[in-house]
C-alpha cells in the first residue's frame, strides 16, 4: 500500500513508476480472461448487473484507492494487520456513502463571525443493525461517523439438518419500525442470510424501503436474490463479482 512505511527504490524505478500513473478520471483497463481485450471487464459486469437489478443496487464510484483496498482484501498473502486496516478503510467509505442515502433536513446556523449559513442536518430516527458475526466488523465504522447511533444485532446461522438460515438471536431498538435502518453485512454471497434478516425486521414492523444494506462485496446472484425478495430495499456495495471473499469474517477476527 502507498501508506506503508516501506523504503521504495524511487531512483531505479522512476520510469516504471511514471508508467503506472494515471489521472483519477481515467478508466483503468482490466484485461479480460481471453488476454486480448483491454475492455474494463469488471466495470462492464457491474454496469450490467445494475441494469438487470435496477436502481436499488448502488455501487460506490470505482477509483484507484478502492481498487487497491479490494485487491488487498482478496489477496491470500495479505497479513491480518493489513487486512483489518484495509477492511476498516473500505468499511468507512461504504458507511459514509450509506449516510448519504439517509434523509436530511435543511437548517440555518450562525457562524462565529455572526453570518448565517444555510446547511443540512440528519433527520432523527436512524439506527444500525449488524448481522453477526461478520457484520460486527462494520459497527465501529458507523460509530466513528455517528457517535450516538443505536445499533441492534441479529444472529443467523444455517440449520445443520435443513441447511436453511435460522434466527438464533435478535435485539433491536423497541421503536425500530419507525426508524431508517443501516443493515450491515460485508459479504453477500447467496443472499440467504440477509433475506432472513430482513424478514425478521419486517416482522418487527419495519418496511423494506426503510432499509439500506451496507456491504463490501456482492455476487450477482446474492444481490439479485435480495432485490427479488424485497424490491424496495437499497443495496450499497463496492463491487459485484461472481467470486466473493467469503473468508472475510475469519480473516478480520483472526479465526482462520
Amino acid at each position: 500500500m502507498p501508506c506503508h512505511n516501506e523504503q521504495l527504490n524511487a531512483i531505479d524505478n522512476q520510469d516504471h513508476a511514471a508508467k503506472q500513473v494515471r489521472f483519477a478520471n481515467s478508466v483503468p483497463p482490466v484485461v479480460c480472461q481471453d488476454g486480448d481485450s483491454t475492455e474494463p471487464c469488471e466495470r462492464a459486469l457491474n454496469s450490467e448487473v445494475q441494469q438487470q437489478i435496477g436502481p436499488q443496487l448502488k455501487l460506490l464510484p470505482l477509483n484507484d484507492q478502492i481498487r487497491e483496498l479490494q485487491t488487498i482484501i482478496r489477496d491470500k498473502s495479505t497479513s491480518r494487520g493489513d487486512f483489518v486496516f484495509s477492511a476498516d478503510r473500505l468499511i468507512r467509505l461504504v458507511v459514509e456513502e450509506g449516510l448519504n442515502q439517509l434523509p436530511y433536513t435543511e437548517c440555518t446556523v450562525t457562524t462565529p463571525t455572526g453570518h448565517k449559513y444555510e446547511g443540512v442536518k440528519f433527520e432523527k430516527g436512524n439506527c444500525g443493525v449488524s448481522i453477526m458475526r461478520s457484520g460486527e466488523a462494520m459497527e465501529q465504522g458507523l460509530r466513528d461517523c455517528c457517535r450516538s447511533i443505536r445499533i441492534g444485532k441479529i444472529l443467523i446461522q444455517s440449520d445443520e439438518e435443513t441447511q436453511k438460515a435460522k434466527v438464533y438471536y435478535a435485539k433491536f431498538p423497541p421503536d425500530i419500525s419507525r426508524r431508517k435502518v443501516l443493515l450491515m453485512y460485508p459479504i453477500l454471497s447467496t443472499g440467504n442470510t440477509v433475506i432472513e434478516a430482513v424478514r425478521v425486521l419486517s416482522e418487527h414492523g419495519l418496511q423494506a424501503k426503510h432499509i439500506i444494506l451496507l456491504s463490501l462485496f456482492s455476487t450477482p446472484h446474492g444481490a439479485r436474490s435480495i432485490i427479488q425478495e424485497f424490491p424496495d430495499i437499497t443495496i450499497l456495495t463496492t463491487e459485484v463479482h461472481p467470486v466473493a471473499p467469503t473468508h472475510f469474517g475469519q480473516r478480520y477476527f483472526g479465526t482462520d
